[in-house]
């Protein structure tokens, strides 16, 4: 059996379903739970962390974005997720948790959207 969004195998008793779709747990997740890049409680919560001295940690895949956009001044999200190695989706995650800590964000370049420091 194969999941009908990213078309891994999945095996036997391990699928799920989804609006009628046969997924795979991953696909399942993202579904249940959709990346939310502008997410304002996200944002408000992060920086109230911040003020009460957690301060912002960001991990290995975040500071490698972090470090090319440094160099670059930013990158098509395509560009940045072959550059980084990591798939497309993941590069979505790692961008809105640094989104929500106000580390990068998006903008239009000649009508193609890029990721830029803050």
């Amino acid at each position: 059996m194969r999941c009908e969004k990213c078309e891994a195998a999945i095996k036997a008793g391990e699928e799920r379903d989804h609006y009628g779709k046969t997924l795979c747990e991953d696909c399942y997740m993202d579904a249940l739970s959709p990346v939310r890049t502008c997410d304002p409680w996200a944002v408000h919560s992060a920086k109230k962390l911040g003020e009460k001295g957690a301060g912002f940690h960001v991990n290995p895949i975040q500071s490698k974005i972090l470090d090319i956009l440094r160099e670059t001044g930013g990158l098509e999200p395509g560009t940045l997720a072959d550059m980084v190695k990591i798939a497309p989706l993941e590069l979505e995650r790692e961008i809105a948790a640094l989104r929500h800590m106000e580390k990068v964000r998006g903008e239009l370049r000649d009508g193609r959207k890029f990721v830029r420091l803050w």
